[in-house]
């Protein structure tokens, strides 16, 4: 086989080997692609290593910042329901479905409608927040905190101003309780300032923003439904920061470093003086034998009563000792430090 130029130019043509050898590379070049590096240098990669970005949806948190997110809001989670069941006086349970980041225009077109919005703020945090609630499980908590059973209400209609009123109360709940849960990193107000019944005419912040999604699957009897909560990044970007360096590890030049400083001695107490007693504790007498001791009386000790004697500094005991002597005087030889 052999390629040549129409014009029939000897030195355009290509021999069979070449010809093979063009079409190893174009096949190399289908499944592997020149990534450039950070130094200026260009390496050959697999293009099955290359994972596509979608500069539309940028990724604002690490998987770290995810999963500490994910553990927080699972506790919140449990504790919410275990607030709503004492509230409604019924077992409401809740489970966390997904928690994700989405643009705020794609997470409205998620919405099903009609549906209840409520939105609220966060002092003094940035940002409008906004909570999801199906109109049937807003109903069956109306039916509920009305004395009803609690039981699923049919059909999917929107809210009187009775029942918004109503659902409200728990809005407020959810939401102080999710509140209460970061009071360890910020002391946060919620205020609830508006409602809507369709996320199509909503525009509390640009189509592109970035929102941090939490769906929880809510059981009340036989009603089972799924509520969100939508943060924009703007809002909880503080608390993600405040959160990862709560749980960051301490390195290991910043752990020992303080020991260091505790142990320093200060040359200024180098005069002061300091009580030292040693004594030795292992003997048992009774107390009507003690009562009758004279001077002259011979107490006898155990063979080995030299080896546990206590140093005490002051009042606190520092060490443990062996009894002897050191130039014609009784001596104490430290053997153990007590730690305390």
């Amino acid at each position: 086989m052999s390629i040549f130029n129409t014009e029939g130019d000897v030195s355009d043509v290509l021999s069979q080997s070449e010809v093979e050898r063009l079409l190893a590379q174009v096949q190399a070049d289908e499944v592997s692609a020149l990534v450039h590096q950070a130094d200026g240098s260009k390496k050959q990669h697999s293009r099955e290593s290359i994972a596509s970005y979608d500069f539309r949806t940028p990724v604002f948190l690490s998987p770290i910042e995810i999963r500490k997110l994910r553990i927080h809001h699972e506790e919140f989670i449990e504790a919410l329901a275990a607030r709503l069941s004492i509230y409604l006086r019924l077992e409401f349970s809740l489970q966390m479905s997904q928690l994700q980041t989405l643009p705020y225009k794609k997470w409205c077109e998620t919405l099903n409608s009609p549906t209840h919005l409520t939105l609220f703020r966060v002092e003094p945090l940035r940002g409008i927040c906004l909570l999801d609630l199906p109109p049937r499980l807003g109903l069956t908590i109306v039916d509920r905190l009305l004395g009803g059973a609690g039981l699923s209400i049919t059909g999917n209609r929107d809210l009187s101003e009775l029942e918004v009123t109503l659902v409200d109360q728990v809005i407020s709940l959810i939401i102080t309780e999710w509140c209460t849960h970061w009071a360890a990193f910020q002391d946060l107000r919620p205020e609830m300032f508006g409602h809507e019944t369709s996320g199509g005419f909503l525009q509390t912040t640009s189509a592109d923003d970035i929102m941090l999604v939490l769906s929880m699957e809510a059981q009340m009897g036989d009603c089972v439904e799924t509520i969100q909560i939508a943060f924009p990044y703007v809002t909880l970007e503080g608390l993600i920061h405040k959160l990862s360096d709560r749980f960051k590890p301490v390195s290991a030049d910043l752990a020992v470093k303080p020991d260091r400083v505790l142990n320093r001695w200060n040359p200024k107490l180098d005069d002061s003086k300091m009580e030292v007693f040693a004594e030795w504790n292992g003997l048992k007498m009774r107390a009507g034998d003690v009562a009758q001791l004279q001077v002259g009386d011979i107490i006898p000790l155990p063979a080995d009563f030299n080896v546990d004697i206590s140093v005490r500094l002051g009042s606190k005991p520092c060490f443990m000792g062996r009894l002897g002597s050191s130039h014609g005087q009784m001596a104490v030889e430290l053997h153990q430090a007590i730690n305390r």
